[in-house]
């Protein structure tokens, strides 16, 4: 067993100017062995070796017994933070507020998503078209799904008449999902439920049935097999799942890890969008109106990001970045619909759109700066209006069905809870419809953009986000949040845990990098493959930025990211371990020459490439891969690795790995920690009490080795010592 005591450096003067430092408790941590085992792989005539690979078997009982002994002493630690009950019930305290979801029409009722406060998951509920909403009545409660709130509820889907419910289920966070259909007059199950259903919509033809899409069953564990050969289905009512036809994929030829089908509004095409991965799909529809149509190809390659949005007869608006990184729409003929025949409809501009319909107009929503614009156009390409937002911040919504007179739509930012407008849709007035009742006083908070250099001079925009009147002293504990990749822009937005931070003197920064989404396909691409450290250096200049304008200090700056975010900080800290003092890497994608061998983690190759491709890229990938690249004779940050035994996206074998990695090299007193929730994914549908005890976790491990012995908050003035 490998001892390590941890000794807080931290002083703190109270009110009463006493100095309390004796009080602080060293907390002793006694790391689990874990084993190595003799495991190499050769890329390109370089032997690599894995010695914690035994720790990808999830289903072996020497993991179970790892993951078992390794919360253990998580666990043990985290008891020993004397906050870390306050923060949870702060956590809890805060959180307790009615969330209302935006209403929407189906079949003769008005439905909407609900959680009293602390419920581990939304309640959906109806009422009758021209009733009073508080004539509401429970419609469907995941809550009663289970105990524990460990089966959630995923995608709902109505049949065009409203009467038939079809609804996706998750146990435990996983990805696989079960179908369940529903007679929605009465709410009773109709039919058996429909398995092994994976990244899926559910798109209705009529009323007679709907489209979904899944893989077959993998070999060996459902957790972390490979998942690669996605198919379309369509499943008829009244008939057994086993019947159901495959409409698309499952040919060897050629793997489209991801295949989607929709139905337009008008019943008239089906439209199905091919994916190698997560970037780029072709683009086909078929005419439902005539039996037997073949499927008519639109784009036979995956050099962009193209999808049908709405149509009128025959003519289609199509959604595109081809030639247009910052997308358009254009239209065209379905008789002849291939791009050189395509109209610009609404053309490409500086700033990135993502548009929707509803009420018979489009709604052009951009980006500018990572903040929301909405245009509304009628059907003719006239640009109506532009919308007055409540203010800066993110906009989201703007759907509704054509005959619809008015929409919802919400807007946040960083410190304005998530409001639901109203909105006429002919004279384009917003009204409030609901605004939460929450324990929190935005006007107590500033948020500020500001535009950064990177290392190699592109400018980077970050939002901070803090207490009015702070002072920027270099001693703020401070969480710098990133993502960078896969095309998804950080917009913001409104978080009851980054309340309770901010509560506490906190800063909470988020830095917009390339390989996201905010700046369009140039601004993804940057950050991508062999770019990919473009990423890693816009996240570490803007850590450097917030010490040189002392807002923090590298002895008070924590950075914190999930998923391809848990890469960023894994990549942060190996390459820049003295630039932080703590560091959270949540369900990251870790090591890097394997990741596309388990589940559906080869589409995510557009991003990064793999170390089959060539060896200039195994050699990049190797070159900051989180878990080939720690060190001996290293002192890196305090870390709390956290994933989750379920997370069959990104396999906690990458979590698990690079823990074992750090605890082996670690230098110094930073404590190494692996935080493995059970019964959870990858973060979907995750109940609001393990949410809960997580933050309580991640905030009190981040503030004690900052060195905080009590909460900033009960603090006049943080001294290090």
């Amino acid at each position: 067993m490998k001892k390590l005591l941890l000794i807080t450096l931290a002083l703190s003067i109270f009110v009463s100017c006493k100095n309390e430092s004796e009080n602080v408790k060293p907390i002793s941590v006694d790391y689990p062995e874990t084993k190595k085992v003799d495991t190499v792989d050769t890329y390109f005539d370089v032997a690599v070796a894995d010695p914690y690979r035994w720790l990808e078997d999830d289903r072996s009982e020497e993991t179970e017994a790892w993951v078992k002994a390794q919360n253990e002493v998580t666990f043990g630690y985290l008891d020993n933070i004397p906050y870390r009950e306050e923060l949870k019930e702060r956590l809890t305290k805060l959180w307790n507020y009615e969330k209302i979801g935006a209403p929407f029409k189906e079949g003769g009722f008005t439905y909407f998503r609900k959680n009293d406060g602390l419920q581990n998951q939304f309640v959906i509920y109806r009422y009758k078209d021209g009733a009073d909403p508080s004539t509401a009545e429970v419609f469907l409660d995941p809550n009663t799904f289970t105990e524990d709130g460990t089966i959630s509820l995923g995608g709902l889907s109505f049949s065009k008449d409203g009467k038939t419910l079809a609804y996706s289920i998750s146990e435990s966070g996983s990805d696989w999902r079960k179908i369940l259909i529903m007679n929605a007059e009465t709410k009773e199950i109709i039919e058996d439920t429909l398995v092994d259903i994976k990244f899926s919509g559910m798109s209705w033809y009529k009323n007679e049935g709907f489209y979904y899409s899944s893989y077959d069953k993998p070999e060996g564990s459902e957790l972390s097999a490979k998942t690669d050969q996605h198919k379309v289905y369509y499943h008829k009512l009244g008939t057994a799942q086993s019947d159901d036809a495959i409409i698309y994929g499952g040919t060897p030829a050629e793997k489209h890890r991801y295949i989607y089908g929709g139905v337009t509004e008008d019943d008239r095409y089906l439209v199905i969008t091919p994916r190698v991965s997560t970037s780029g799909n072709k683009l086909y529809i078929k005419d439902l109106t005539v039996p037997n149509t073949p499927l008519v190809e639109i784009l036979g390659h995956t050099d962009s990001d193209s999808n049908i949005i709405e149509n009128v007869g025959s003519k289609l608006y199509i959604m595109t970045n081809l030639d247009a990184p910052n997308r358009k729409i254009v239209t065209v003929d379905a008789s002849n619909p291939s791009p050189e025949n395509w109209v610009d409809f609404i053309p490409e501009t500086e700033n990135v759109l993502t548009p929707s319909t509803g009420g018979g107009y489009f709604f052009a929503k951009y980006m500018v700066d990572a903040v929301s614009k909405v245009l509304q156009y009628d059907y003719d390409g006239k640009m109506i209006r532009e919308i007055e937002l409540p203010g800066v911040g993110s906009a989201n919504g703007f759907g509704a069905k054509k005959e619809d007179a008015e929409l919802y739509y919400s807007f946040t930012n960083y410190v304005t809870p998530s409001s639901i407008y109203k909105y006429d849709i002919e004279d384009g007035t917003s009204e409030l419809y609901r605004k939460p009742q929450i324990d929190f006083n935005p006007e107590d908070y500033v948020s500020t953009q500001i535009f950064y250099n990177s290392k190699d001079g592109t400018k980077v925009p970050m939002i901070i986000t803090h207490k009015k009147g702070l002072e920027l002293n270099g001693k703020n504990p401070t969480i710098l949040y990133g993502y960078g990749g896969f095309n998804i822009p950080l917009t913001p937005g409104f978080s009851i845990t980054n309340a309770v931070w901010m509560e506490q003197g906190g800063i909470y920064a988020v830095a917009n990098l390339r390989g996201g989404g905010e700046y369009g396909k140039a601004w993804h691409v940057a950050g991508t493959k062999m770019q990919k450290q473009n990423v890693f250096d816009d996240f570490i200049a803007a850590g450097e930025y917030l010490i040189e304008n002392n807002y923090t200090s590298s002895d008070y700056l924590a950075i914190r990211g999930g998923s391809n975010g848990g890469l960023l900080v894994g990549a942060t800290m190996t390459q820049r371990p003295d630039l932080v003092k703590v560091a959270i890497p949540a369900v990251g994608v870790l090591d890097m020459l394997r990741y596309h061998t388990f589940t559906a983690g080869a589409g995510w190759a557009y991003d990064y490439g793999t170390a089959q491709d060539n060896k200039e890229m195994f050699e990049y990938l190797k070159g900051y891969s989180p878990v080939h690249n720690v060190n001996e004779g290293v002192e890196y940050p305090a870390t709390m690795i956290t994933t989750s035994d379920h997370d069959d996206r990104v396999v906690p074998a990458h979590s698990f790995k690079f823990a074992a990695e750090l605890q082996s090299k670690q230098t110094g007193t930073n404590p190494t920690l692996i935080r493995i929730e059970k019964d959870a994914g990858h973060g979907a549908g995750k109940p609001t009490s393990k949410i809960i005890e997580e933050q309580a976790d991640v905030f009190g491990f981040t503030l004690y080795n900052m060195g905080f012995d009590v909460l900033p908050s009960k603090t006049k003035e943080k001294i290090k010592g």
